[in-house]
């Protein structure tokens, strides 16, 4: 039986899910818009939805803030219903084969040191005295274990400095593909939890980091020195990172490797309808001769396939716009592509407007994001990592 929400959205397919509920797609009955729709149980012990809607509320018409197209409850749930955006990162990262190289990562952290989970977001100052909140003890873990910070786990309360050491995790599974706690079995949450707590404890930086360039420890090692009610360097972060960035060569190009492997795909299709094709009727077997055979563009069929050899050396096929694409096997890793093509410089923004193919997996909440794409936009859940609201 279908479900209605809100007497106009039909609830369509899940795509993603976690500790705080279900995200699924629906359509507008009347107009046929595609949206998103997170569901939370009303009778979860720490509800979260509703606060979130309150915050994007607060926030409409920011930029890169969904709107909200309605919030409410239905039946035994709490709904929201946002602009279905594009895809997160977790989707970004499994579409470019479970990692992303040291400039993508750079990049991103360039944008992430500021980044908020609405989710998750509170006061970490009164608002009238703007005295810091006071430390705790006893707390349970809020947020997503794999990324929670070591001193979340050891039930402190958090701060900034939780958030910028769940974001350097964050980088590091990017980086690595995975870390050291991930994939950990056990009976109960709870002791899934207290063995992660335990390997992310006697983990040490220099392990974690191994191979990695110096500055993704100096990261981790300047959020352990924070102490609770610190306020963090965050230029001197971002700054860590974009000397690497400068002595590795990068340009800030905004080519993510999202972006490079959308445009070699398109390369490869229009490199694909270029190719010319045999009648299988004009081929005259056995004369040593190849069939001349005139191509849409009025070409010599014999001549383009001769031209064609001659690339076997190279192993590239050049093109009529002059542009070279290489069609070996292993042509994915995009290590062999020469053009003199122009390739499109697109933003983090811009490139979240592209769809990309899917994965059926779903998540825990803040795991790099919720799957939701389909339409132009960016993770409507705003990459959702533990970072705090920070008032100046």
């Amino acid at each position: 039986m279908e479900r209605i929400i809100g007497e106009k959205y039909k609830l369509g397919k899940k795509i993603g899910s976690g500790s705080f509920g279900v995200i699924y797609l629906a359509t507008h009955i009347e107009t046929f818009e595609i949206v998103a729709v997170k569901i939370e149980n009303r009778q979860t012990r720490h509800p979260q939805l509703l606060y979130e809607a309150k915050l994007y509320t607060i926030l409409q018409g920011g930029n890169g803030i969904p709107n909200i197209k309605w919030r409410g409850v239905d039946g035994n749930d709490s709904v929201l219903i946002i602009d279905l955006l594009g895809p997160s990162l977790e989707d970004l990262v499994v579409h470019c084969g479970r990692k992303f190289s040291l400039k993508t990562v750079l990049m991103l952290a360039d944008q992430m040191v500021y980044v908020i989970d609405f989710g998750l977001a509170k006061r970490y100052r009164d608002p009238i005295s703007n005295r810091h909140i006071p430390y705790r003890e006893n707390k349970n873990l809020t947020g997503t274990a794999r990324y929670a910070s070591c001193n979340t786990h050891l039930g402190i309360e958090q701060s900034r400095r939780d958030d910028l050491e769940s974001l350097g995790y964050v980088l590091l599974y990017f980086l690595r593909g995975s870390l050291p706690w991930q994939g950990l079995k056990a009976d109960t949450k709870k002791q899934k939890y207290d063995k992660i707590r335990e390997k992310k404890v006697s983990t040490t930086i220099e392990v974690l980091c191994k191979s990695l360039p110096v500055e993704f420890a100096s990261y981790l090692h300047y959020c352990h020195s924070l102490t609770f009610d610190q306020r963090p360097d965050y230029g001197f972060l971002k700054r860590l990172f974009r000397d690497l960035f400068t002595r590795e060569g990068y340009k800030m190009d905004y080519m993510f490797d999202w972006t490079i492997l959308k445009y070699q795909q398109t390369q490869r299709s229009k490199s694909q309808l270029e190719l010319p094709s045999l009648h299988p009727l004009s081929v005259t077997m056995g004369t040593g001769a190849l069939p001349k055979v005139l191509n849409k563009q009025g070409g010599n069929t014999a001549t383009l396939l001769a031209e064609a050899t001659k690339q076997k050396v190279s192993g590239n096929f050049v093109h009529g716009d002059g542009s070279a694409t290489n069609l070996k096997p292993d042509n994915h890793t995009g290590k062999n592509i020469i053009t003199d093509a122009s390739v499109p410089s697109t933003s983090l923004a811009d490139a979240f407007k592209r769809s990309f193919p899917k994965h059926e997996d779903s998540f825990e909440v803040g795991n790099v994001g919720h799957a939701h794409s389909a339409k132009a936009g960016a993770s409507s859940s705003k990459l959702n990592f533990l970072s705090r609201i920070s008032s100046k």
